[in-house]
């Protein structure tokens, strides 16, 4: 019995050690390159290129960030991502907790049928080009308003949300509302919500990620400059340091093309850490949400 235990033991022993090391694997590769393109965009180009700087800043600089802050649509761009990210989401969030408690309720006509269509939409879509006639159509291209009804649903989402819905909130509690008065609207309002903070927290989580890094849509949708987001301006700034380095290479010595690839790279780096930064910010403050709920409404029954 105590040499079963002691086996037991030891073969659990093993068994932590090598989750250890194959979870502190998993965590070097995902960390690395973030730890790279962080001390990359704070390093001398010329360390980067040869190999000198593999994990901590070598010959700390700012340029690469002053580059892009002297750029002047670059305030401009992160004050319309944060209206879009803001604005956006919580059409979004409305729309999903709504649905999500909709399809919950075992008394909705036609209940099946709209899980079924929720469900199609996750295989099948119109594509773009039919998207873009609807929108143009609608008198909607280049506008404000697009930017936060456009993809304000998901069905993943949906789906989770009813789930969430059905399995944490008693249908008990929601009959007793009813015999006291209390609408499906009240409801919803009042008590689904107020007990549904993680999944909440979780949803403004995933669906502002989204948003933030939007980049295609925008492009598409919207040509008048002062509308662009954050992530189209970055781009144009590390298209035009591309350019530059490129057009000017005709006319300049080795040394100075050298020079403008460098400057390119660097603004690369630092690029990736501007457009990143906001949402690495916000996260550690909604990170216990997270944990909590990240599972919630993971199965679909």
């Amino acid at each position: 019995m105590k040499r079963a235990k002691q086996a037991q033991s030891l073969s659990d022993q093993v068994f932590d050690i090598v989750n250890w090391i194959v979870l502190s694997i998993i965590l070097i590769v995902v960390l690395y390159p973030l730890l790279y393109t962080v001390s990359a965009s704070f390093s001398d180009p010329k360390a980067v290129n040869s190999g000198e700087m593999w994990l901590l800043p070598v010959r700390f600089t700012l340029d690469g960030y002053r580059r892009i802050f002297d750029y002047g649509d670059i305030w401009m761009g992160y004050l319309n991502t944060i209206d879009y990210t803001v604005v956006g989401t919580a059409f979004s969030l409305f729309t999903v907790l709504m649905y999500g408690f909709a399809l919950s309720k075992k008394k909705l006509v036609g209940r099946r049928f709209f899980s079924i269509v929720i469900l199609v939409t996750m295989f099948f879509n119109g594509g773009v080009v039919t998207t873009y006639i609807v929108i143009k159509n609608l008198h909607l291209l280049d506008t404000r308003f697009i930017m936060y009804v456009c993809g304000m649903s998901s069905a993943y989402y949906i789906l989770v949300c009813r789930t969430f819905f059905m399995t944490s909130i008693p249908e008990a509690l929601s009959e007793a509302a009813t015999i006291d008065g209390c609408s499906d609207w009240r409801f919803f309002m009042r008590i689904a919500l107020p007990l549904s903070r993680a999944l909440i927290m979780v949803m403004i989580i995933f669906l502002a990620v989204t948003r933030w890094n939007w980049y295609f849509w925008p492009m598409i949708l919207l040509k008048e400059r002062s509308k662009f987001t954050l992530q189209i301006i970055l781009k144009e700034i590390l298209i035009q340091s591309q350019m530059s380095a490129s057009m000017m290479s005709s006319g300049m010595g080795f040394v100075e093309i050298q020079r403008q690839a460098e400057i390119a790279q660097m603004i690369k780096f630092a690029v990736i850490i501007a457009s990143s930064l906001p949402m690495l910010i916000v996260y550690p403050f909604l990170q216990c949400y997270f944990e909590k709920g990240v599972m919630i409404g993971a199965v679909k029954g």
